[in-house]
């Protein structure tokens, strides 16, 4: 009889505002986003917007104490890699921890991103043969662009 080893499971990754991974809890801000619209600076091109990406893996108890890789992704619609992140993930077994518990692992990436041309992206997690995926949009600004959500005028009062 063949022994399978068994792999932690991807749970769920999300594209966000911003993401953090800090004491094995993932912050995220703004998560679940379909849709970055992306400014345009004053000379023409395409600014930078501030992106999160989070992962969330299940350990299960055998599966503590190895190393396991975890590969993501960022690409576009056409096919194109914009970026791949290696990201070998260990978590171990804390002490007191009932035998046969499950524990969870989480991952945060943020960053900068200027994206050179709008369209449909895809986050990929790749956990050895598992995978899971996010997909969003980058948008261009149509008309003038405001100061922001601040940039308004009351009418006058009288």
């Amino acid at each position: 009889m063949a022994y399978r080893v068994r792999m932690p499971q991807i749970e769920y990754v999300t594209v966000a505002n911003h993401a953090e991974a800090v004491n094995g809890l993932l912050y995220l801000q703004g998560a679940g986003l379909t849709q970055i619209v992306q400014p345009i600076d004053a000379a023409g091109q395409p600014g930078v917007v501030h992106v999160g990406i989070g992962v969330s893996l299940l350990v299960g108890w055998n599966e503590t104490n190895e190393t396991f890789p975890l590969t993501l992704t960022v690409e576009h619609e056409d096919g194109e890699t914009i970026v791949t992140i290696e990201a070998p993930i260990e978590t171990g077994r804390p002490a007191g921890l009932p035998p046969g518990s499950d524990q969870r692992s989480v991952l945060a990436v943020s960053g900068e991103v200027q994206f050179v041309r709008p369209g449909g992206y895809r986050v990929r997690a790749r956990l050895e043969s598992q995978e899971s995926s996010v997909t969003f949009r980058v948008l261009r600004p149509s008309g003038p662009q405001g100061g922001g959500p601040a940039d308004f005028h009351l009418p006058p009062m009288g």
